[in-house]
C-alpha cells in the first residue's frame, strides 16, 4: 500500500460543487525518456488514482484495480469474484443497455477487458483520446451503480462455465489448481478461483433442497434495481435456446439467490479504499483530476480494511519435502521445484529473490542449465519469484526434460540442489549486484512507451506496492545497490538456507503411462475440479542427505561479468522538420535487398534488424520442411550460452523457420548489435551438428506436433482452414512421418542445399546509420549464393471459386460441385475435449484492390462488435467468439473470418452465424448516417494511430517488406480513401461477398467436432410436451412445478427422478415416465447433434483433391515503386 505522509498531501477544493480530493505534493520519479506528466491523487472515499498526461497521445486508457480476488470468495461459492467481474459489465443505472460500454468503445477505436487474480480484480480499456471522458463515465458506474441485471444472470453463469471448460484440458490450469488443492487444509489458497456454474449455484441448490429458499424474488438495494429499460435486446433470429424470457434468464430461484449473494458480496468487498485507478489521456492533469474526482467519488467507502493481506503461507510441514507426480493431458516431461517465500514487494530496493533467480536461471558457462543440457537431460530451465497472493510468494525452478532427463529426474533434482548448495557456500562479488543495478537503470532510462491500456494496467496493479509515492513508477523497475550493513545479503542467505529438499515441493509432470514406467504402482488420487490424476510421496532419507549435502559437481560455478553490458549509449538526436514515414531501399544486389531508416522519432540507443533468408528448398517437401525446422532449432540451441548474457544486457534475438526459409530478428542496444549479428549469421553458415542435441530436438519437435491436436478446438479449425487455403503446406501428420528418420548427415546435406541458393530481405531500423546497416548486409551475404528467381520465393494462397454453379473436373473423377458454400468437418482426437469449433471464412478479394480492401475493413469494423455481443453475450454459444479480417498466405488476398468455440455442434454454430449475418443485413440497410460516420471515424483513428515505440514502427516496415508490397504508407492512404466510401458500397460488398443468399460469394467453413459424450438433457420442447401429457393424465398435479426445482434444461436423470417422485408407482405413471427418454431423443437441445445436411453446402471429402482444383493466387509484387536507388538495381 502507498506509504502515507499526510504532510505531503494537499487538499484541493474544486468549485461548482465538485468533490474535493488530495494531491501528492511531490515529484513522481520517471524515466528520462518519459515525456508524460504524472500526478497522484486520493479521493475523499480513499480511492488512489495516478493521472498521466500525454500530450502526444492518440489513444487514451484507464485501469482500475480492486484489491480483492478469488481468494476472498465465500467458501461455499467458488468463483464468485470471477462471476462478479463478468456480470459487472452488464449495464449501470446511468447506462442500462448491457452492451453500451463495449459499443461506445468499438465506435471510438477502443476495446476493454478484465481479469480476476488471487488478490485483485482488474478492469481496463483503451479508447481514442477525444472519447476518454465518455468512456470513463460509463466505466465509473460499474463501481458505484451496477445493475447486475437479473436477465443476464443465467447467461453470465454460462460464460463462466464456458471459460472453465475452455481451460479444462489445459495442463497449465490443471497443475495450477492441483498445487492449490495440495495446500495446508483450510487455507484460502486451495480455493477454485475460476469457478463454474455448479460451484456458483451449489449453495443455492442446497438451500432449495432443504426448503430454505424463498421462491419470490428477493428485494434489492435501490441502486441495484433493474432498469425500466430492458438491458437484454433479443437475439436476431433467435434459436429456441436463446429465445427465453427475462424471468427464465434470471436462473429461477437458484439464479436469483446466486445473484443475491453476488450483490451482497460486492456491497461488502468492493470498497473505494481498495481501489487503485490509473488514467492516461491528452487532457491536462487538472482536467483529469476533476473528471476522476467527479466520476469516481460516488464509489462508497465501506469501512473495510483497505489492503487485506494473507500472511500465512499455504505450505505447511506436510506439504514440504514431497514429490507430487501429476498426470498431464499433453505429452511432455517437466518438473517444478517450489520453495515458500515471503511477500516480495517490501524488498523492492534490493529484490533479493530476483538476485537468486539470476544465478539459478542462468544459461551461461558453469550454470545449472549448461550442466543439465550437456547431459542431454533438459530442453529449458527457468527460475524466479512468484507473488502468489498479497502476503505470500514462492520461488520456483521450472525444468523441461528430455525423455532421458525424465528417466533421470532424480539426478536432475539433485543437480538443482547441488547448485543451491554452491550458492550457499559462494562468496558473492560486488559486481553481481551492481551489474543488476546497472542493467535495471539502463532499462528504466531507455524504456519506451507501450500500449496505453497495458501501461495503465501495470500502474494500477503497482499502486498497492508498499513504496513511497514518489517511487511508484520507478520502485518496481529499478534495483538498488546493497547497503553497508549487509542486511540484503543476510536476507539472501536466509532464503538459501530454507531452500532445501525438505523445505520445498517437487512436482513431476508427464502422461500417466510415462510415470508408470519410471515409478510403477503409484497410488493415484484425483483432484476434484479438473479430475487431474496425481500421487504424493515423501523423499527417503538417503535422497534427502544427498540433496542437502555439499556441491559435488565441479562443472558448476558462478557466472563471470557480463561482457554485453553496453557502454556506448549515445544517440545523435537532431531536430527534423518532418519525421520520415518509411524506410528507404539503400542497397540491392542479386542476393539481397536492404531497407533502412535511421530513427528520427524515439531517440533511444536501440536498433532492430530483420533478416529473412529465403530458399527454394526450404519447403519443397514435408521432409525438407522438417529439416529446415531442425536446422533452425539446432542453431538456436547452439547459441544458448553465447546469447544468454546478451539477452540479460538487453540484446536479444529470435530465429525460426517458416514456409520459405529462416527468419531472424535482433533487437536491443545498438552498441553490441554487430557482435550479435556476426555470431548468429556465422553459426547459421557454419553449424556443427551435435548428434545428441539433434536427437533431443527431434524429440521436442515430435512432442510439440503431437500435442498440437490436444490444444484448443478453435486453433484446430483455424489450422485446417489455413491449410485448405494454402498452396504449399505440409500437415503435422506428414511431418511426423518424416522426422523419425532424419539423420545428422541428412541435415548437413540440407544445410548445404539451403545455403546454395538464397535471397535475403533485410530491414534495419533505429540508432544505426546507413553505413552500419550496409555492413550488416555485407556480413549476411558473405559466403552465400543467390537464387535465380527470388520473386518466386513467396507463399501462395488458394482462392475459393465464386458462384454456386462453379464446377471442376479432373481425369480422376467426375465433375465435383465446389460452390460458394464449402464445408470440411473432422473429429477432435482428444476424447475429453468438450468444445467443438467453427471457423467461418468469406472471401473478399485481392489486397491490391485498394477500394475493396478499405470497404472490406470497414465492413469487418461494423460487424465485429455485434458478432461478439450476439453470438457470445446473448446467445452464449461459447467463451471464444470473434469476427476479424483474415489475410491469406502470401498477403495477396483477404476476407473475413468468424470463429466460435462451443459445446454446441459446429453445424448448429454455422446456423447461428448465418442467422446473425442475415439479421445484420437489415442493420446495415437501416444504419443512420451518423452511426456510419462513427464507424468510419473509429477505423480511421485505428489506421492513423501512431506507433508507440521503435519496435512498433520497425515491425510495420517489416510486414510490408515480407509481403513484397512495400506499401509503407498504406494506412495513411487507405484512411483517405475511407472518407469517400459510402454506405451503399459497404452494403453491396456485404450482399455479394458475405450474405448466404449471394450467388457470387466464396465461403469455406471448418467444423471441428468434439467426441466427448455429454450427459443427456431435456430440452424446453421435450419438457413442454411432457407437461402436456402430465396435465392430460394427471390433471390434479401441477405440471409446471418442476421448474422451481430444476434447471431450465435439466439432466435427463434429474428430470426423471423428479417426476418419479411426483407421479408415484402405478402402471399409468410408469408408462408415462418411460416416454421421457423418447421425448428427449425426439426434441434434442439445439446444437446437440452434428448434421451434414445443409442444402446449399458442398462437403469436402478429401482436402488434397479439393485443393488441387482451386486457383492459385497471383503475387501482385510491389504495390508501390519508390525508386530510392539512383542507379540500376544490379
Amino acid at each position: 500500500m502507498i506509504t502515507q505522509d499526510d504532510t505531503k498531501w494537499k487538499k484541493v477544493v474544486a468549485g461548482d460543487s465538485k468533490p474535493p480530493f488530495y494531491v501528492f505534493d511531490g515529484t513522481i520519479q520517471k524515466s528520462e525518456q518519459d515525456d508524460r506528466d504524472y500526478r497522484l491523487i486520493r479521493l475523499e472515499n480513499g480511492l488512489h488514482a495516478m493521472l498521466i498526461h500525454d500530450a502526444t497521445a492518440d489513444k487514451a486508457a484507464a485501469s482500475l484495480d480492486v484489491a480483492v480476488g478469488h481468494l476472498y470468495d465465500p467458501p461455499d461459492m467458488p468463483g464468485l469474484a470471477h462471476f462478479c467481474e463478468h456480470l459487472l459489465f452488464m449495464g449501470t443505472e446511468q447506462f442500462p443497455k448491457e452492451n453500451e460500454y463495449s459499443e461506445y468503445l468499438s465506435k471510438n477505436n477502443g476495446n476493454s477487458n478484465a481479469y480476476t487474480s488471487t488478490s485483485s480484480t482488474n478492469y481496463y480499456f483503451n479508447v481514442a483520446t477525444p472519447a476518454l471522458a465518455g468512456a470513463l463515465e460509463r466505466f465509473a458506474g460499474f463501481f458505484h451503480s451496477p445493475l447486475f441485471s437479473p436477465s443476464c444472470t443465467s447467461r453470465e453463469l454460462n460464460a463462466v462455465d464456458s471459460e472453465h471448460k475452455k481451460n479444462h484440458q489445459m495442463d497449465m490450469w490443471r497443475i495450477f489448481q492441483l498445487n492449490k488443492h495440495l495446500s495446508t487444509p483450510g487455507h484460502v489458497w486451495s480455493k477454485f478461483g475460476s469457478g463454474n456454474r455448479n460451484s456458483l449455484t451449489q449453495a443455492a441448490k442446497e438451500l432449495k433442497a432443504n426448503g430454505k429458499l424463498a421462491e419470490n424474488k428477493p428485494s434489492r438495494p435501490v441502486s441495484l434495481q433493474p432498469s425500466p429499460i430492458p438491458s437484454r435486446i433479443p437475439s436476431p433470429a433467435p434459436s429456441a435456446s436463446s429465445a427465453v424470457s427475462d424471468t427464465e434468464a434470471d436462473g429461477g430461484a437458484v439464479g436469483r439467490e446466486t445473484r443475491r449473494r453476488l450483490v451482497e458480496w460486492w456491497a461488502k468487498e468492493y470498497c473505494a479504499s481498495r481501489m487503485s485507478l490509473c488514467v492516461i489521456g491528452k487532457e491536462s492533469l487538472d482536467e483529469l483530476a476533476t473528471t476522476v474526482s467527479s466520476l469516481f467519488s460516488p464509489i462508497p467507502n465501506r469501512g473495510v480494511e483497505p489492503l487485506p493481506m494473507i500472511n500465512e503461507h499455504p505450505f505447511g510441514p506436510d506439504e514440504k519435502g514431497t514429490l507430487v507426480s501429476v498426470q498431464t493431458v499433453m505429452g511432455f516431461h517437466a518438473l517444478e521445484i517450489s520453495f515458500p517465500l515471503e511477500y516480495q514487494p517490501p524488498n523492492y530496493r534490493s529484490k533479493p529473490a530476483s538476485f537468486m533467480a539470476h544465478f539459478v536461471g542462468h544459461e551461461g558457462p558453469g550454470s545449472l542449465h549448461s550442466y543439465l543440457k550437456g547431459k542431454h537431460w533438459i530442453t529449458s530451465l527457468s527460475s524466479g519469484p512468484q507473488n502468489l497472493a498479497r502476503g505470500f510468494a514462492m520461488f520456483k525452478v521450472t525444468i523441461h526434460l528430455t525423455e532421458d532427463g525424465f528417466k533421470n529426474y532424480k539426478n536432475v533434482i539433485l543437480a538443482a540442489f547441488h547448485y543451491l548448495s554452491l550458492l550457499r557456500s559462494a562468496q558473492f562479488e560486488s559486481f553481481h549486484q551492481h551489474e543488476r543495478v546497472l542493467l535495471s537503470t539502463l532499462r528504466f532510462r531507455f524504456s519506451e512507451k507501450k500500449r496505453p491500456d497495458d501501461y495503465a494496467t501495470w500502474v494500477s496493479e503497482h499502486l498497492t506496492w508498499p513504496v513511497p509515492p514518489e517511487l511508484l513508477i520507478a520502485g518496481p523497475q529499478l534495483t538498488w545497490d546493497w547497503g553497508n550493513e549487509g542486511l540484503e545479503e543476510k536476507t539472501i542467505r536466509s532464503y538459501l538456507e530454507s531452500f532445501r529438499v525438505n523445505g520445498g515441493r517437487v512436482v513431476l509432470m508427464a502422461k500417466k503411462e510415462d510415470h508408470e514406467q519410471v515409478n510403477p504402482g503409484q497410488d493415484w488420487q484425483t483432484e476434484p475440479w479438473y479430475g487431474t490424476g496425481y500421487s504424493v510421496k515423501r523423499w527417503d532419507q538417503e535422497f534427502v542427505e544427498k540433496a542437502d549435502g555439499p556441491n559435488v559437481l565441479p562443472e558448476l560455478y558462478l557466472p563471470a561479468p557480463n561482457e554485453f553490458v553496453p557502454s556506448n549509449l549515445e544517440v545523435d538526436k537532431r531536430e527534423v522538420k518532418e519525421v520520415l514515414k518509411r524506410p528507404h531501399l539503400i542497397r540491392q544486389t542479386p542476393l539481397s535487398t536492404l531497407w533502412h531508416k535511421k530513427d528520427d522519432r524515439f531517440w533511444v540507443p536501440k536498433a532492430h534488424v530483420m533478416i529473412d533468408i529465403r530458399s527454394p528448398v526450404a519447403n519443397l517437401s514435408a521432409r525438407t520442411s522438417v529439416l529446415t525446422r531442425l536446422y533452425s532449432d539446432l542453431v538456436t540451441d547452439s547459441l544458448t550460452e553465447f546469447a544468454y548474457d546478451a539477452d540479460l544486457a538487453g540484446l536479444s534475438y529470435s530465429l525460426f523457420s517458416h514456409s520459405t526459409g529462416l527468419y531472424i530478428t535482433m533487437s536491443g542496444y545498438n552498441d553490441k548489435m554487430s557482435v550479435l549479428v556476426k555470431d548468429i549469421l556465422g553459426r547459421i553458415k557454419n553449424l556443427t551438428i551435435d548428434e545428441q542435441r539433434l536427437a533431443a530436438l527431434k524429440e521436442q519437435a515430435q512432442r510439440e506436433w503431437r500435442n498440437f491436436f490436444l490444444g484448443q478446438s478453435y486453433t484446430l479449425s483455424d489450422y485446417y482452414a489455413r491449410y485448405t487455403l494454402t498452396e504449399t503446406q505440409w500437415t503435422v501428420e506428414e511431418k511426423l512421418k518424416e522426422i523419425a528418420t532424419v539423420t545428422g548427415e541428412d541435415l548437413r546435406r540440407h544445410m548445404k542445399e539451403f545455403l546454395g541458393g538464397v535471397n535475403l530481405r533485410m530491414v534495419v531500423g533505429g540508432n544505426i546509420y546507413k553505413d552500419e546497416a550496409i555492413k550488416i548486409a555485407e556480413i549476411a551475404e558473405e559466403g552465400l549464393q543467390s537464387v535465380e528467381s527470388p520473386n518466386e520465393l513467396t507463399d501462395r494462397a488458394l482462392l475459393l471459386p465464386e458462384g454456386v454453379n462453379a464446377k471442376f473436373s479432373s481425369p480422376e473423377s467426375a465433375n465435383v460441385a465446389v460452390g460458394s458454400d464449402t464445408i470440411w468437418a473432422g473429429p477432435i482426437i482428444n476424447p475429453n475435449q468438450a468444445n467443438s469449433a467453427l471457423t467461418y471464412y468469406v472471401h473478399f478479394g485481392p489486397v491490391s484492390d485498394q477500394r475493396l480492401r478499405v470497404i472490406g475493413s470497414l465492413l469487418v469494423q461494423v460487424l465485429s462488435e455485434p458478432a461478439f455481443n450476439v453470438l457470445r453475450t446473448k446467445e452464449q454459444l461459447g467463451y471464444i467468439v470473434s469476427c476479424t479480417s483474415w489475410t491469406l498466405p502470401g498477403s495477396s488476398a483477404k476476407g473475413m473470418r468468424i470463429i466460435v468455440q462451443s459445446e454446441k455442434m459446429p453445424s448448429y454454430l454455422e446456423e447461428r452465424v448465418e442467422a446473425f449475418i442475415d439479421e445484420m443485413k437489415e442493420k446495415i440497410e437501416t444504419m443512420a448516417d451518423a452511426e456510419f460516420q462513427e464507424q468510419k471515424d473509429s477505423l480511421r483513428r485505428k489506421w492513423l494511430e501512431a506507433d508507440k515505440n521503435l519496435k512498433d514502427e520497425v515491425s510495420r516496415f517489416i510486414a510490408h517488406v515480407n509481403s513484397g508490397h512495400f506499401d509503407f504508407l498504406r494506412n495513411e492512404n487507405d484512411a483517405k480513401i475511407l472518407e469517400t466510401v459510402t454506405k451503399d458500397e459497404m452494403l453491396s460488398l456485404f450482399l455479394t461477398r458475405v450474405h448466404p443468399s449471394s450467388p457470387s460469394r466464396s465461403k469455406l467453413s471448418v467444423h471441428m467436432i468434439s467426441q466427448k459424450t455429454r450427459p443427456k438433457r431435456v430440452s424446453t420442447e421435450a419438457s413442454t410436451a411432457f407437461e402436456a401429457a402430465v396435465s392430460q393424465q394427471f390433471p390434479l398435479i401441477d405440471s409446471k412445478a418442476w421448474r422451481a426445482d430444476l434447471e431450465e434444461t435439466p439432466l435427463l436423470q434429474d428430470f426423471t427422478a423428479y417426476w418419479k417422485g411426483k407421479l408415484g408407482e402405478d402402471e399409468g405413471a410408469q408408462a408415462l415416465l418411460k416416454t421421457i427418454t423418447g421425448l428427449a431423443d425426439q426434441y434434442p437441445l439445439d446444437g446437440e447433434r452434428q448434421h451434414f445436411s445443409k442444402p446449399s453446402a458442398t462437403y469436402i471429402q478429401d482436402i488434397k483433391q479439393f485443393k488441387e482444383r482451386l486457383q492459385v493466387s497471383v503475387d501482385p509484387g510491389p504495390l508501390v515503386e519508390w525508386n530510392d536507388l539512383p542507379v540500376a538495381r544490379f
